[in-house]
């Protein structure tokens, strides 16, 4: 006999300050008035920008910047939200995006300011820690890493903004790279690829200075197949085609940010807009044209949402709040409130 369906109660929302290098840690309560609450804040990480959560052994790795740049692991207590620090490693450049694959013993690393990205080794037992680099790939402006199985293996995505393409490669358990065929996959020239979701048979990627999400479809084998390609920006604003070197603040530039699927939608972020844009993705997966455009916090870098894909929460990178917005069957948001963080949030991850 099946049981009544229990609704989730409250998840654990984890948001990287880089101006203060610490990560907030706070809960989002579900029932009538779904809310925000601050728990706990963890300083201590440099200019930290991203991070990559183990959520079965409560883990958290998260890169810092300075001098030696590094990433460092934390224990994390789901209870009240505090990081404790387990070990550190050094890094050869600042990590714009971290990933974990194979259950969360292969940590995943893409460097924008270093054009390179790393695989490292997580280690088990009583001191966690990751280990010496086991493959590393170079190109230009590199800004996201993804993994995803496929075939019974996993297969990393390598996006690279310089270069205009996302590169495949199928990644091992011992943390080898190897090249798909073909290697890379061409993204629109200039059109600055940025970040990329994967979703089934779908891989979603949002261009910084075009302004589009452009899906793909994954093969098989994961190697990606470009289709169709929508704009995420209200042409209302008049924003015109970024560049690299570009200050979008001063030019009036688009500046496309980060990406989310949301149930039958998939959500972008645009910075100089301070917007979220609601896209339809149809049962095949197939994009439409965005329907709605959203206010949300100054300068929206990052922003998640619920594995139900009921709630979103966003920060902006001008802005010290957090909000929380609803995802309404019609791929509108409401603003459900806002919680007090730190300086410069620019990463959000939910844990369940």
């Amino acid at each position: 006999m099946i049981g009544p369906t229990v609704e989730k109660v409250s998840e654990l929302v984890l948001i990287a300050n880089a101006q203060d290098g610490s990560i907030s840690a706070l809960r989002l309560h579900r029932g009538e008035a779904p809310r925000l609450e601050v728990l706990e804040t963890t300083s201590g990480l440099t200019g930290c920008g991203t991070f990559a959560v183990d959520p079965d052994r409560d883990l958290v790795h998260a890169a810092y910047k300075g001098d030696q740049p590094g990433i460092a692991t934390l224990r994390l207590d789901r209870t009240t939200g505090a990081l404790t620090e387990v070990s550190r490693r050094d890094t050869e450049a600042s990590m714009t995006y971290l990933s974990l694959a194979h259950e969360g013993t292969v940590l995943l690393g893409a460097s924008y300011g270093g054009g390179s990205g790393h695989v490292w080794p997580v280690g088990h037992g009583d001191q966690v820690r990751v280990g010496e680099p086991t493959a590393r790939v170079s190109f230009a402006n590199l800004h996201c890493v993804v993994p995803a199985g496929s075939g019974g293996g996993t297969v990393a995505y390598f996006v690279s903004l310089g270069d205009d393409l996302v590169a495949q490669f199928s990644l091992n358990a011992s943390g080898a790279l190897t090249p798909l065929d073909p290697p890379t996959v061409a993204a629109p020239q200039g059109s600055g690829p940025r970040h990329l979701v994967v979703d089934g048979d779908h891989a979603y990627l949002v261009t910084e200075f075009s302004g589009e999400a452009v899906r793909h479809a994954r093969a098989a084998d994961g190697t990606l197949s470009p289709a169709e390609a929508v704009g995420i920006v209200d042409p209302h604003h008049g924003l015109a085609h970024s560049r690299l070197g570009a200050d979008p603040t001063q030019e009036h530039l688009i500046w496309g940010a980060d990406v989310h699927r949301a149930g039958s939608w998939l959500i972008t972020s645009e910075r100089s807009s301070s917007e979220l844009a609601s896209v339809p993705v149809d049962a095949s997966g197939r994009l439409g044209q965005a329907t709605h455009f959203t206010p949300t916090q100054q300068q929206p870098r990052g922003f998640n949402v619920t594995s139900d894909g009921r709630l979103l929460v966003s920060v902006g990178e001008r802005s010290t709040r957090a909000e929380l917005l609803r995802v309404e069957e019609d791929g509108a948001l409401t603003s459900l409130g806002t919680a007090e963080i730190g300086r410069g949030p620019n990463w959000v991850r939910i844990l369940e």
